[in-house]
């Protein structure tokens, strides 16, 4: 891509909001102080002392603003944090009261009496099914497991359930499943870095339109290069490729401050040129990533299939979009490395996200490691910077880490920072301070806002299950005897949780649960208002966002809506996967004990895995600005693996042909189809797909040009 060349309309990934046709409103200020206020003049908002309170020596105090209908909302779903809280809180009680007396009477679990109305099971639910062998050599699966039900969360655990292994060891005879099994996360980090790593003497860009031996972003102060100390960047390209990123990355990632950086931060470097400061890398950083926002949409595609093209687009393998940039961000980190400050944190934030963007995962886990510590320094070292008017960007910085250090924990088993511990000292985060006329649209047009709080809540909820039920039903745990229902009465219970935070969910984020396709609402009310943001480019009275059709050319939505959208309705539907798989084991290892509650487990885990919204288009061809891209084909594998095993074992083909319905088939061939092409579609880019692709070779006799 050549920004010098790419529309400026075009930054957002989609259409630009319209500006010809209307009046521009001024900046939307976010509270001027009483001092001006009493004097009817403008404010410049700056804090602690605005620059008339400054040049007048007056005290500078600042209104608490008063939530909009819409701020209420956002507080109104953070709120709900509380009191879901309570419900898991006795969750956790009723475990602890499982492990210690092996006992759990169904009738605590409220809800769950609707369907249980008493404790006496009803024999013909309780009683296990016929005994159906498995068609698979008996020493492989026996012994089995200490416990019938048996929860792990990482994809790689799951490997090594003894059915699993043998199908593997069957079926991909070259895979080395005891390294796997004892390596999993340090094999799967490590396979980016044993291909290739960035490269560092990039000294040219054709797709930026620099050339010259060097790219001079060193440029001292009061010099300049073509009238412009920016090393030849023309003012033009420092706000498309700004607007870029702040169109797209930071609504998914809200931790900068975008009225700051383009009132403050670009002007001072467009004047005075790049230097070694925190908000110089920072500003590198933005336009790496913002160069990746542009190509991850129009970018060329890195390889074409069977005339469809690549998710992943912009750049080349081994040189991805962005590099000049992101290496001239490295250059300057090391000057900023220790500094406890909220840049630090937000630095090695965005080094960590450009690193996921390119799928090197070990550097990944590194710089996202190392954001989550600077983040424990800043709040142990400065715990008042919560009160300042940067407080609610500490927020974000905060819960953004803990999001992504939550996602490493249950999907690679790595060990937590003990971020999660100042919970709460911080807060939770309600966007309030400064708030530019940019961000105003593209919340209206993409719900942002309440995109991060529900994800948010949604962590909570996750960490929580995966805490009850690794405690409960975790392999290193000593193994309980529970009463014959109480494990599918504990996951009915956390699946209704999980949706009732997707019930209690916005109406404009809301979805059916057996639709994941759809849009929130009828899309013309979404988008009734198109003097304000511009509407989709697809067919609105489709009603559906996503679709499984890959052959078509995929539809384009502003502010990266649909990127949004498709992570937090993939997070719930992985959610509820997790709850119920440990049914899947059980069905694997002990058929003979699977009772009908344990079978609607099953059927349960087997919906939850129908076509993630991530898979589909027109997510799935803007791989560049999916979050945490490679942990998704680790669990795209697990769900094939499984969708195989529906079909060669007795008892789960039973299950899905008695209690999934008619539409399952096509349902599961769908996704098939999708996560098989995920996955192909990687593999020449990412080393952890590839490796998945190399067994799904063997288990679903797939050619490279399949």
């Amino acid at each position: 891509m050549n920004p010098e060349n790419t529309s400026t309309n075009s930054s957002s990934g989609g259409p630009a909001t319209p500006t010809n046709s209307r009046k521009e409103r001024g900046a939307i200020a976010a509270q001027a102080c009483e001092s001006c206020r009493q004097r009817k003049q403008r404010c410049s908002e700056e804090r602690p002392k605005c620059a008339t309170c400054q040049r007048m020596n007056l005290e500078c105090k600042y209104r608490e603003p008063q939530p909009t209908k819409k701020d209420k909302t956002l507080v109104e779903i953070l709120e709900r944090l509380k009191s879901l809280e309570g419900g898991l809180r006795n969750l956790d009680g009723k475990v602890d009261s499982l492990n210690s007396r092996g006992t759990l009477p169904l009738s605590i679990y409220g809800p769950i009496q609707s369907h249980h109305p008493t404790t006496t099971l009803d024999a013909s639910r309780s009683s296990a099914w016929p005994a159906t062998n498995i068609h698979l050599q008996p020493q492989a699966i026996s012994p089995a497991s200490p416990r019938d039900v048996q929860y792990v969360s990482a994809t790689h655990k799951m490997l090594s359930w003894p059915v699993m292994q043998q199908v593997l060891e069957s079926q991909v005879p070259n895979l080395d499943l005891a390294s796997l099994e004892k390596d999993g996360a340090a094999m799967l980090l490590g396979l980016q870095g044993r291909v290739t790593s960035l490269p560092t003497n990039v000294y040219e860009s054709a797709h930026l339109g620099i050339e010259g031996t060097s790219f001079p972003l060193q440029v001292a102060p009061g010099s300049s290069v073509d009238g412009m100390p920016t090393g030849g960047m023309s003012w033009d390209t420092m706000q498309r490729l700004t607007k870029s990123y702040f169109d797209t990355f930071n609504l998914i990632y809200p931790i900068l401050d975008r009225q700051v950086f383009q009132s403050e931060i670009l002007p001072t470097i467009a004047n005075q040129g790049f230097d070694d400061s925190s908000s110089s890398t920072l500003a590198c950083l933005i336009f790496a990533l913002g160069e990746v926002a542009i190509s991850a949409i129009q970018g060329a595609p890195i390889t074409t299939h069977k005339g469809r093209s690549s998710g992943i687009r912009g750049g080349t393998v081994e040189r991805p979009p962005g590099l000049l940039f992101f290496n001239e961000a490295r250059k300057r980190m090391g000057f900023n490395l220790t500094e406890c400050s909220l840049e630090n944190v937000q630095m090695f934030s965005l080094a960590a996200i450009y690193y996921g963007t390119c799928c090197h995962h070990l550097e990944f886990w590194r710089m996202t490691t190392s954001a989550s510590l600077a983040c424990q320094a800043l709040l142990t070292s400065n715990p008042e910077e919560l009160t300042t008017h940067r407080g609610d960007l500490v927020r974000r910085a905060f819960w953004h880490c803990s999001i992504m250090e939550t996602c490493l924990n249950m999907e690679l088993n790595i060990p937590q920072t003990g971020l999660n511990k100042l919970e709460g000292l911080v807060g939770l985060p309600d966007f309030s301070g400064s708030f530019s006329e940019e961000d105003y649209i593209g919340n209206q047009a993409s719900h942002f806002q309440e995109h991060f709080a529900s994800q948010i809540v949604l962590r909570r909820l996750s960490v929580e299950f995966h805490t009850t039920l690794t405690n409960a039903f975790g392999p290193t745990h000593l193994p309980v005897e529970p009463p014959i229902s109480s494990a599918a009465a504990m996951m009915k219970n956390m699946a209704s949780q999980l949706d009732q935070w997707r019930g209690l969910l916005p109406v404009y984020l809301r979805w059916e649960e057996e639709n994941p396709g759809a849009f929130s609402t009828p899309a013309e009310e979404l988008y009734d208002d198109q003097s304000m943001y511009p509407p989709p480019v697809p067919d609105l009275h489709t009603n559906f966002m996503f679709s499984a059709d890959l052959d078509n050319p995929p539809v384009t939505y502003p502010y990266a809506v649909d990127i949004q959208t498709a992570n937090l309705r993939t997070r719930y539907y992985y959610v509820k996967y997790l709850i119920y798989r440990p049914f899947i084991f059980k069905a694997l290892h002990h058929p003979e004990q699977v009772t009908h509650d344990d079978a609607e487990g099953v059927a349960e885990c087997l919906k939850a895995m129908l076509k993630w919204p991530i898979t589909m288009s027109p997510t799935c061809f803007h791989k560049r600005l999916i979050p945490c891209l490679f942990f998704w084909s680790q669990n795209l594998l697990g769900v094939l693996l499984i969708l195989h095993l529906t079909q060669k074992v007795p008892i789960l083909l039973r299950i899905r042909t008695s209690l999934m319905g008619t539409k399952f088939d096509q349902d599961a061939n769908e996704t098939a189809v999708l996560c098989i092409d995920w996955i192909r579609d990687l593999k020449d880019t990412d080393a952890t797909s590839l490796w998945c692709w190399e067994i799904l070779k063997g288990v679903y006799s797939l050619g490279d040009d399949t």
